[in-house]
């Protein structure tokens, strides 16, 4: 985003207003008003959100697609709406194009469990990078255990960020797969998807992007993208927990054997023969996890009615803020410096452990998260157990960064006295 248009996304951006629309911050944690900077690990949700929620529940709840009485009708209906919302959210070809999940792990298995078995065989690779979440190591580990085949790892430099020249190294005909973070969770680097699915396309790979982290704020258009496949979980875009996305090309949604056997996925069953549901039906045994997928549509249009340049703008600045204010703080060490980031500070203090620091930070109503974040390799990449990870969101403040770094010089002073 240019200078001008981040002014004038930030003057548009009315965050007391925001703030009020999220009623879990008006509270006090150890008798200080809250402050949550543990966006990265889930977001909270505005009140459009839970009442969406609600209203399911005391209005409409039903099973879907099967029943012709009016509640089944309406919560089908609502359902549906939601699946059209996410394409639209994301730019995909056609709204069945889209699959329900549980979440960002749940839409990785799913492609690692069907077109990884298809199309990985003995002697195939496929590559991750060093800063992926587990979630998105683990299922090709044992996909590639099952198969014979042979994982692969992007290194990333002393910044955080993948080295591209490594990674073309790694790419050759005998990859299938590549599987990538749009952006880190603990770091907040900005990967090159673009340019990685590009050269893996070259090779003839198909490509997965997790945009666990990225789909809140970055504009996300999978068609111009190309990515094979795109996951993402509801709880992170400030929707409810339990519900997920993921969005594959037709023509590998339509070879992929169904990922679990029940009702909604079938056509019809015979003890000697079922015939499948079409895409994406075929994807979604059994009664989906409906009160939260209708209210997933309620945060995708919390987000755009703020609108995501505003959104960035405003996350710009406090990230901005907060590498400047914390610098300050004695002792302090970034991990991650990457040129291109989003909402994410991590940092260690190599004479007081990150456990310590983070609860003596809760002790003073201040949220952040401590350890290894899911992605211990990248932690052994920097000799490290854990970081202390502060990740901002909308309703953040720059006068909550400034508790942070009070906080901070605090807790140090004291520890080293």
């Amino acid at each position: 985003m240019n200078t001008e248009n981040a002014v004038a996304a930030a003057t548009q951006f009315d965050i007391d207003q925001i703030r009020q629309d999220f009623p879990i911050l008006h509270q006090e944690v150890n008798c200080r008003p809250l402050i949550y900077l543990d966006n990265a690990a889930t977001t909270q949700k505005p009140q459009s959100v839970i009442d969406a929620l609600t209203h399911y529940y005391e209005k409409d709840n039903a099973n879907i697609h099967r029943g012709i009485h009016t509640l089944a009708e309406r919560a089908t209906a609502a359902f549906e709406e939601t699946r059209q919302a996410i394409h639209r959210f994301i730019n995909s070809n056609e709204p069945e194009e889209i699959v329900f999940t549980k979440g960002t792990t749940d839409g990785i298995n799913l492609v690692a469990s069907t077109f990884g078995r298809m199309n990985v065989q003995e002697g195939d690779e496929i590559i991750i990078s060093a800063m992926e979440h587990h979630s998105n190591i683990v299922p090709w580990q044992m996909l590639c255990e099952e198969k014979g085949a042979l994982l692969k790892v992007i290194p990333v430099n002393d910044r955080g960020e993948i080295i591209l020249e490594e990674y073309k190294k790694l790419l050759s005909d005998k990859t299938k797969l590549v599987s990538i973070v749009y952006v880190s969770n603990s770091l907040g680097t900005i990967n090159p998807v673009e340019e990685i699915i590009d050269l893996a396309h070259e090779h003839g790979a198909s490509v997965l992007i997790d945009g666990a982290q990225s789909t809140a704020y970055l504009d996300i258009n999978v068609q111009a993208l190309n990515c094979d496949f795109y996951v993402f979980s509801g709880h992170k875009i400030f929707g409810p927990t339990g519900v997920g996305v993921l969005y594959g090309k037709r023509r590998h949604l339509e070879k992929m054997p169904p990922y679990q056997g029940g009702g909604e996925m079938i056509k019809s069953v015979s003890f000697e023969k079922t015939t499948y549901n079409d895409i994406p039906y075929k994807f979604e045994a059994g009664t989906p996890n409906i009160a939260d997928v209708v209210a997933l549509k309620a945060a995708i249009e919390y987000i755009n009615q703020l609108g995501k340049s505003a959104m960035q703008a405003h996350e710009e600045s406090l990230l901005t803020y907060a590498h400047e204010r914390l610098a300050d703080v004695p002792g302090i060490r970034f991990i991650g410096t990457a040129e291109r980031k989003m909402n994410v500070v991590s940092f260690v203090f190599d004479d007081i452990f990150h456990f310590d620091i983070g609860q003596m930070l809760d002790a003073r109503g201040i949220a952040v998260r401590t350890g290894h974040h899911c992605t211990e390799p990248l932690m052994n990449r920097f000799g490290l157990e854990g970081t202390i990870r502060a990740s901002f969101a909308i309703y953040n403040t720059k006068e909550e960064i400034d508790q942070l770094v009070e906080g901070l010089n605090r807790i140090v002073t004291m520890m080293r006295r």
